[in-house]
């Protein structure tokens, strides 16, 4: 693969391993307000998708979760996030490699500035991405939508096509894929939905130390982790 010019990070699920805490108390809610949906099935439909579009397909269905819906799961997030929060395995190293070899790089997330400040903070990541995070608070549409990563581009001064992705979820691969951008979909969690990442347009990969040979920046590759296979 060509070295990127910017590497663009989704948030949850890349960078900060948050998609089993959140799901499962996502799949709570929407089944009390009786919306019954596993969180195995919580994570096909909804991961990589804003809070306010989740509101919207349940409340389509004709499940009313309230005015106060988002605002009540942004504030519910430290608590639930209390007992401690992990990076995702080796994502520091592949982004010190990353630093280290000039290219520039950023955070593209659906979820809201201070939500990726709360996790990057609690992950230590933080200070490595303090000054370029880019919410979908800045833009009309989220993801599946190109909107997000649009903004991001230009914002950091790059064109898409010479962006590079890095995402874990359905609608974050599309929204990559739609705004001519390359995407590789990390697929490290057990749970990753493979068959919807592929016909999405992504490059798996199962192993953040993998990362820096398929930016160009090396030529080791190490070996897939079992869950990607």
């Amino acid at each position: 693969m060509r070295r990127p010019g910017l590497v663009i990070f989704d948030c949850d699920g890349v960078l900060v391993d948050t998609e089993r805490l959140g799901n499962q108390r996502l799949s709570a809610w929407l089944t009390e307000a009786g919306y019954r949906v596993s969180y195995e099935e919580c994570r096909r439909r909804f991961v990589g998708k804003p809070m306010a579009a989740v509101q919207e397909h349940v409340e389509a269905e004709g499940i009313r979760l309230g005015a106060d819906f988002v605002q009540r799961w942004n504030d519910g997030l430290p608590e639930l996030f209390a007992d401690g929060l992990k990076p995702i395995a080796h994502v520091a190293e592949a982004i010190e490699r990353i630093a280290e070899a000039g290219i520039p790089y950023c955070v593209a997330s659906s979820g809201q500035l201070a939500k990726m400040r709360l996790t990057l903070g609690m992950t230590g990541l933080l200070p490595r991405f303090e000054d370029h995070l880019f919410s979908v608070s800045m833009v009309a549409r989220g993801k599946p939508f190109p909107d997000l990563f649009l903004h991001a581009a230009a914002a950091m001064g790059h064109q898409p096509e010479h962006c590079l992705v890095i995402e874990d979820s359905v609608a974050g691969v599309t929204a990559a894929r739609a705004a001519g951008m390359g995407v590789l979909a990390y697929c490290g969690d057990a749970e990753a939905d493979r068959p919807g990442l592929e016909a999405a347009g992504g490059r798996l990969f199962g192993d953040m130390r993998e990362l820096p040979g398929l930016l160009g920046l090396d030529g080791r590759r190490h070996a897939p982790a079992a869950a990607a296979k």
